[in-house]
């Protein structure tokens, strides 16, 4: 959801119920009724829960996702931190290009990328972005 729909996250999980156990270390780990992509997936591993799960329950507390891990939202100016200037490794394209689809890479499937060529997350963002490639889905749910 985009920044203008601030205070209507939860219009996205029509039926759905705050899980009070996920919810409680939600607003532990927020500030200001934010919650970082890094502090999300930390909940998650620590719930033992899927990331998509900590993402549902911090738009029914209608909390912020911030600072993407990717680069992709979340930061000061609702500008990216991206590379435009990133120069494409051949290794890393070769593997955007096998496991891209229909002009699009997950989420997940980047981080896997970044963590089998031991780059940072935010590079492999950047090579999808030069080759103008959507990231999509998010694993919390934020795009």
């Amino acid at each position: 959801m985009t920044h203008s729909d601030k205070g209507h996250y939860a219009n996205k999980h029509q039926g759905q119920k705050i899980d009070e156990k996920i919810s409680s270390l939600i607003k532990s780990k927020a500030k200001d009724n934010e919650l970082t992509c890094a502090a999300a997936h930390k909940a998650a591993e620590e719930l033992g829960v899927k990331p998509i799960e900590i993402g549902i329950q911090t738009d029914l507390l209608e909390f912020r996702i911030t600072m993407c891990q990717l680069g992709l939202f979340g930061y000061e100016g609702g500008t990216k931190k991206i590379d435009p200037d990133f120069n494409l490794p051949l290794d890393m394209e070769e593997q955007i290009d096998k496991i891209s689809k229909d002009g699009r890479i997950s989420c997940l499937e980047s981080w896997n990328i970044a963590d089998g060529l031991k780059t940072k997350r935010v590079d492999v963002a950047s090579g999808c972005e030069k080759k103008g490639l959507k990231i999509k889905p998010c694993q919390l749910g934020a795009f």
